[in-house]
């Protein structure tokens, strides 16, 4: 039994539009406070963006508060991130770019479980203490060049240098391969902004930057199958579990998942949480007077005050109830996570930045369940790492306004200028 859509009100406050992501986290989540107090769930009219356009697309419900968006999260067996039931984007996406690009992600149960085994099994103890190894290098050396370049652009010089250099190590990425690799993952992400975009359409910036990463990708596999090394790729190349091992293609797209959300998510929370410490000077003080001590929370309220990503969806394989509201069999739902974040139920004074608020139960990795991120432990390595190069070694960092791309998926910081 369906039910009729086409009966059903869009709600006085659109989260949809254009117009609406255009604007700040924080005028944004006025509109989402109104809705997390008198309208948890409210129905909405379909995303902007022009990947799949679907005039018959009768829109979806808005899950904003943190105890909605854990529920969602926790319930896979009722709510689908399947490419064949519209996946985990937003806005509307063939199937196919979603299964190429999103790995497990995409996946549900039993598919989901069996990849993930594998690809757990490729982080060994032993990798994870490489990982790490490398991290710590990489994060001091990228502060010796910044301080002996002198500071132009954070983002280019900082942030975006150590999530790209380690997933490139990790994976056994050429250097000369790197930069190719980050203008794919650009391409990527940004195919709303119009800088990124230039002269090709939205689904041809995307699809571009998929082929790039498949063909770097493709080129590591058989190169690791030939001849094996110390990285991630060969891991993931030999992964086996109760006989079951990865295709190229899950090898290509778990490579294209990491590419990106390994390298925006840590990307755009180091470029938020340094604006946050500098625009909240106690914090840094606090911070600085024991960073041993302060470090682990506050990299957790880096997390949740920037919130990398900002929206996933999932469909409704069954009638449920979420938040009070039924929701029929094939609703699309989908999860801000920024409004989750500021849930003044959940957090004290949500739009405090306190580097030592605890407990701080974020979703910026998701909201539990099993599709929970899987690198959450490498970028709390990767924050903690770099920012205790940046709070010893750049006590005197001054940024300024930071140059947002457009888009509803990452609350990505394009440029933020900075000097000593």
């Amino acid at each position: 039994m369906t039910t009729d859509t086409s009966k059903r009100t869009y709600d006085d406050i659109e989260v949809s539009s254009e117009a609406f992501w255009a604007q700040s986290a924080r005028e944004r989540d006025k509109s989402f406070a109104v809705l997390r107090r008198e309208r948890p769930i409210s129905w909405q009219p379909p995303a902007y963006g022009s990947l799949m356009p679907d005039p018959d697309d009768p829109g979806y419900w808005a899950v904003v508060c943190h105890a909605d968006v854990v529920a969602v999260s926790k319930a896979n067996t009722i709510f689908s991130s399947a490419p064949e039931m519209g996946g985990v984007m937003f806005e509307n996406m063939p199937a196919d770019l979603l299964r190429a690009s999103q790995s497990i992600l995409t996946m549900d149960e039993p598919q989901h479980a069996i990849t993930r085994k594998l690809v757990s099994s490729a982080f060994s103890p032993r990798q994870i203490r490489v990982i790490q190894q490398q991290i710590t290098k990489q994060a001091t050396a990228i502060i010796d060049e910044f301080l002996e370049e002198g500071p132009r652009d954070f983002v280019e010089q900082v942030s975006m240098r150590l999530p790209m250099w380690t997933i490139s190590e990790m994976l056994g990425v050429p250097e000369n391969q790197r930069a190719r690799m980050v203008k794919a993952v650009d391409d990527m992400v940004g195919y709303n902004d119009p800088e990124y975009i230039g002269d090709r359409n939205p689904f041809e910036c995307v699809m571009g930057g998929l082929m790039e990463l498949y063909d770097i990708a493709q080129h590591l596999i058989e190169a690791r199958r030939s001849a094996p090394a110390e990285d991630l790729m060969t891991a993931l190349v030999a992964a086996e579990v109760d006989g079951h091992q990865l295709t190229d293609e899950d090898i290509m797209s778990y490579f294209t998942l990491l590419a990106i959300a390994g390298n925006d998510t840590t990307r755009n929370t180091t470029s938020h949480g340094m604006k946050a410490l500098l625009d909240h000077p106690e914090q840094k003080a606090l911070l600085v007077s024991d960073f041993d001590r302060y470090i682990p929370t506050a990299v957790e309220e880096f997390l949740r005050w920037g919130t990398a990503v900002m929206t996933f969806r999932r469909t409704a394989l069954e009638e449920t109830i979420i938040g009070g509201q039924k929701i029929a069999a094939g609703d699309k739902v989908v999860m801000f996570y920024p409004s989750a974040n500021r849930d003044e139920r959940v957090f004290e004074d949500p739009w405090r930045f306190d580097i030592t608020r605890n407990p701080n139960p974020h979703v910026a990795f998701g909201g539990g369940g099993v599709h929970f991120c899987l690198g959450n432990h490498v970028a709390r390595m990767q924050m903690r790492a770099l920012f205790r190069e940046l709070i010893t070694r750049a006590p005197d960092l001054q940024l300024g306004e930071p140059e947002y791309v457009t888009g509803h998926f990452m609350h990505a910081i394009k440029r933020m200028p900075c000097s000593l």
